[in-house]
């Protein structure tokens, strides 16, 4: 089994409110069911949550009864995106099966408690494919909290073990500094903890559910659970179809 995050950064504008990449959905869709392989399948918010999320400060819990009302247009927002993903998905012949964290997961102090395993292992003994994605949760303590892709990820591998991770962005894998910013960037084939170490504290566009410092280090903890774990630029046409296949490909491979 395979699993794949969508992130954010690839499937929407993360700069712009509720922009959504039907093409670049569509494309994926298609590389992810021409293989044929069995995939639990992760998307983040993007600009469909994190706005949103960080003008209601949903990331720091609930402190006041005026955040609720945000929080129910954010967790509206999430459900859209997720619809749109769905139904590129299916027009691909994907069998998929949206999976909201707010009806499956709790979360306790802005950490992921548990999340119902079964319902995932049942839809996949029907041949389906589980879709989850970057929610709010009810949080045990602080009323409610963001559940990043990042955690449910975290968690999914822990329990099926997966053959391969991969982590589908908008650039090429792990750099040096953002490349988006910085044309001297050099990409980090391998990425580990000395790597992590040495990579600087910044984050691009908004973003309520950690740094790229905090997301490499869910992937590093990832790595010694599934056979191999890459970081892919999804805008690239055929590359997330060929690191499924198991063809090498331009990324960061992440090791624990």
């Amino acid at each position: 089994m395979i699993l794949v995050k969508l992130g954010g950064s690839v499937i929407t504008d993360k700069g712009r409110y509720r922009t959504f990449d039907p093409g670049t959905a569509g494309r994926l869709a298609e590389e992810i069911a021409i293989t044929g392989q069995d995939v639990i399948l992760v998307h983040g918010a993007g600009s469909f949550g994190h706005l949103l999320a960080k003008e209601h400060r949903l990331h720091l819990g609930i402190t006041d009864g005026s955040q609720l009302l945000g929080a129910a247009h954010v967790m509206s927002d999430v459900r859209e995106l997720d619809l749109e993903v769905c139904r590129h998905m299916s027009a691909k012949g994907l069998r998929v099966v949206p999976l909201p964290p707010a009806s499956c997961a709790i979360m306790r102090d802005g950490t992921l408690q548990d999340l119902d395993m079964k319902l995932f292992k049942d839809y996949l003994k029907l041949g389906m494919v589980p879709v989850t994605f970057g929610d709010v949760v009810r949080d045990e303590v602080r009323g409610l909290s963001i559940c990043s892709g990042d955690q449910l990820m975290a968690a999914l591998a822990r329990e099926f073990r997966p053959d391969k991770v991969i982590f589908v962005t908008d650039v090429d894998g792990v750099f040096t500094a953002d490349p988006t910013q910085n044309t001297k960037a050099k990409l980090i084939e391998t990425v580990d903890e000395k790597v992590l170490d040495s990579l600087p504290r910044t984050e691009r566009n908004v973003d309520v559910t950690g740094s790229i410092f905090a997301k490499i280090r869910y992937m590093i903890d990832m790595a010694s659970l599934t056979g191999e774990c890459l970081v892919l630029n999804g805008k690239i046409p055929g590359r997330l179809e060929a690191a499924i296949r198991g063809e090498p490909v331009i990324s960061s491979k992440v090791v624990s």
